[in-house]
């Protein structure tokens, strides 16, 4: 497994910058999951993401991104429901009781970008998707606690996959963490598993979106044809959630998290 070999440093200014970008998506991001109730159509969600982020005078992370060829993204939030894991596209559906709803969100503020994603129940929901969303948050933070100068790159993932794994679900292996700046994917690419010790060394100033997407089956994936929307193979729920996080000489500290968020 590849790490890749140079991760940027952020400098004073950099950090400064990405401080601002992740607040407003930490901001935006909770008034989204308050808004979430059965009958709400996936549309007027990214509706209203879109008018935050003109009234804040930001630029989406996701309108229009399309690497490798695949088509520009449609909207300003990906909407996943159930059994997709990550990139479902806004629509017509409508939120029905007993769902579960991710939701990733991204924004860019004088030219940096922060990335946040979370994944809530709609109305009231089974104790065992509960333990879903419950696990992979477990899972998120116990990932950002590895985030601590001398640390390897790989103990993240490890520590991920070991709480997740603990309680009986699966790690999604195709979609990874990444590092974040002025580009929404920069090096280094995180897997949420694999064997600890390995890869860079971690030190302060490194900025990434860790982001553990779980499955309550398998991990296998399965693309839709819209070239986006990614679902379980065997139809089980999926979780999904997501911070971005600067690594400091005192240890992690999470850029997309405001007070009430997750």
């Amino acid at each position: 497994m590849s790490y890749g070999t140079h991760i940027p440093i952020k400098t004073r200014r950099e950090i400064d910058g990405m401080r601002e970008a992740g607040r407003h998506v930490g901001e935006i991001l909770l008034a989204l999951r308050g808004a979430v109730k059965p009958g709400l159509a996936t549309e007027e969600i990214n509706r209203f993401a879109l008018e935050e982020i003109q009234a804040r005078g930001l630029i989406s992370s996701f309108v229009g991104y399309g690497p490798g060829g695949l088509p520009p993204y449609p909207a300003a939030v990906c909407i996943s429901i159930n059994d997709e894991i990550v990139h479902g596209i806004p629509g017509r559906r409508a939120l029905k009781d007993g769902d579960l709803l991710s939701i990733d969100f991204g924004t860019i503020c004088d030219g940096f970008h922060g990335d946040s994603a979370i994944t809530v129940p709609v109305g009231d929901i089974a104790p065992k998707p509960q333990e879903l969303i419950e696990t992979t948050r477990d899972a998120l933070y116990v990932g950002i606690e590895e985030l601590v100068p001398g640390n390897r790159l790989s103990d993240v993932g490890h520590a991920i996959e070991k709480r997740i794994v603990s309680a009986g679900f699966s790690v999604v292996r195709q979609f990874v963490g990444h590092g974040i700046g002025r580009e929404l994917h920069e090096r280094p690419q995180i897997p949420n598993y694999g064997k600890p010790g390995r890869g860079p060394r971690l030190v302060s100033g490194m900025v990434f979106a860790i982001e553990p997407m779980v499955n309550a089956g398998a991990h296998g994936v399965r693309m839709l044809e819209d070239e986006w929307t990614a679902v379980t193979a065997d139809g089980s729920l999926s979780a999904h959630f997501e911070h971005t996080v600067l690594i400091t000489e005192t240890g992690p500290e999470i850029l997309t998290r405001v007070p009430g968020s997750h």
